[in-house]
């Protein structure tokens, strides 16, 4: 080889019968995508984001409806334990039912009866009547508005009072 000569690369032209662009090897080299995502791509990523946006609106909206009601629920126990507390001051205790409204917008109604026992079980009226304690159901049933509809709740106790004494 002289001075003036190039030193072979191997490479000759291309093959007879082969079209210049071709490689050896016989493979097309990559054509390279540069110009960004079609249309069919972003739309697709459109509706997946779409899909998981109102899954997630929806678990937030389902956890906001349960948070008021619990904080209903929990409201309307407080009132009642008020409410059950002013029986045998504010409200008699003897039997007959009573009902108002509260300044918070729960509707209330209580109703007292005598104490019977519960199934065959007659010791809580045996032991009663040893002290001269008289016993009454206290059945108290809260209602209130919730802008889906009506809410109640029934709560009950036993309240006793010395005979003679209410």
């Amino acid at each position: 080889m002289s001075m003036t000569e190039r030193p072979s690369t191997g490479f000759t032209g291309p093959a007879p019968g082969r079209p210049a662009w071709r490689r050896r090897s016989g493979r097309v080299p990559a054509v390279r995508r540069d110009r960004g995502f079609t249309l069919l791509e972003v739309l697709l990523a459109f509706v997946i984001f779409a899909l998981a946006f109102a899954t997630i609106m929806e678990i937030i909206a389902a956890s906001t409806r349960s948070t008021v009601r619990a904080r209903d629920y929990s409201e309307a126990a407080l009132m009642a334990q008020s409410l059950m507390e002013q029986v045998g001051l504010d409200i008699p205790l003897e039997p007959g039912g009573w009902q108002g409204e509260t300044e918070d917008g729960f509707g209330w109604t209580v109703e007292i009866t005598d104490f019977e026992g519960v199934g065959e079980d007659t010791r809580t009226l045996e032991l009663a009547e040893l002290n001269g304690t008289r016993l009454y159901w206290v059945d108290l049933t809260l209602s209130w508005e919730d802008g889906r509809g009506v809410r109640q709740a029934d709560f009950t106790t036993i309240r006793g009072s010395l005979e003679g004494r209410r």
